[in-house]
């Protein structure tokens, strides 16, 4: 059994912490400092220190240093801890640091690396449009996600995932992975071998990343709401409020009849608000297609579905979504 100190601060991290509890012994927590949140910006812990005071009841301690200092370093080394296991800590490891551990740490990625290093692999698989993404443990190395890799499990996209679905699929999967390395850690079995291929970085997404510009392609579009669900979010502006895309659908290739009249691509204006069709949503169009609007949420007011959204917004069907895109901002 390793003496497991455990960094970790999202909600992807948990199902690892509570696997460890039963498999390890997990000597210490280390996450990062509480933050204001809420509207009355009240001091919130992660969610980690969250789920490591209800499962350890105090039992264990909770570090959450802002800086990885002098301090950090004497509080964790009075821990005796063998190893350390990283799940989206947020804070990178100095070698000085990385020195406490005598079996060195390891760090669960969602991604396939080389692909993706950095701090957003799963909104960019998904805003990329891959077939497959995955989870990889890899040795903790001074340079981010350059660590030989311990174990590796690939996820199969659909297409429709959103960055919500694929983080609780992470956090699983990640959970299980981490399991079987660890035991081959303290069994002496583990096999490390290079990350093979040419190497892709991510950033942090921004607010203003979530910009829908409606001239780009009906599947890059729904592919930014899904990546950017539940944060940042995508958004637009509808009579100059801004509005959030919380659900919708593509349409490729594909124009909106009414009647007797039928829109040619040869004459349209991205962003128009085209319909509504009650079965799909509201329909609006983009350079190559429609995309229909499912779920939205206009500036200051509750999210809600289509049909209800449309019968609170006078003269919708005309309208034409967009607003001031920021330089740069199509795309993270």
């Amino acid at each position: 059994m390793l003496r497991v100190l455990f960094a970790g601060s999202p909600d992807i991290a948990i199902p690892s912490l509570v696997r460890l509890s039963f498999e390890q012994e997990i000597v210490g927590i280390l996450t990062n400092p509480d933050m204001q949140k809420g509207r009355g910006l009240s001091m919130s812990q992660t969610p980690v220190a969250e789920a490591a005071l209800a499962v350890f009841h105090g039992d264990i301690p909770i570090l959450a240093f802002e800086r990885l200092g002098s301090e950090a370093r004497e509080a964790v080394a009075a821990l005796k801890p063998d190893i350390l296991v990283s799940y989206a800590y947020g804070k990178i490891f100095g070698p000085r640091f990385l020195a406490l551990f005598p079996k060195g740490g390891v760090n669960v990625h969602p991604s396939l690396l080389p692909k993706y290093r950095g701090p957003a692999p799963i909104p960019y698989a998904i805003l990329n449009r891959e077939s497959e993404t995955g989870i990889c443990v890899q040795r903790l190395a001074v340079e981010l996600d350059t660590g030989d890799l311990l174990g590796v499990d690939r996820i199969r996209l659909l297409g429709l995932e959103n960055a919500e679905d694929l983080a609780e699929t992470a956090a699983i999967v990640g959970a299980d992975l981490l399991s079987r390395v660890l035991q081959e850690i303290d069994e002496g079995k583990a096999k490390a071998e290079p990350q093979v291929g040419e190497p892709s970085y991510c950033q942090l997404l921004r607010k203003e990343d979530g910009m829908i510009d409606w001239k780009r392609p009906v599947l890059d579009i729904d592919a930014k709401v899904r990546a950017f669900y539940p944060w940042p979010g995508a958004f637009t502006f509808l009579g100059g409020q801004r509005l959030s895309i919380l659900e919708a659908y593509p349409y490729p290739h594909v124009t909106f009849a009414a009647g007797a009249t039928s829109l040619d691509f040869d004459d349209i204006v991205p962003g128009r608000v085209l319909g509504l069709d009650k079965a799909r949503g509201i329909m609006v169009q983009t350079n190559d297609g429609l995309m229909a609007l499912r779920r939205l949420q206009i500036q200051h007011k509750r999210a809600l579905p289509y049909r209800e959204f449309a019968n609170g917004i006078r003269d919708l069907v005309g309208a034409v979504l967009g607003g001031p895109s920021p330089e740069g901002s199509d795309s993270p």
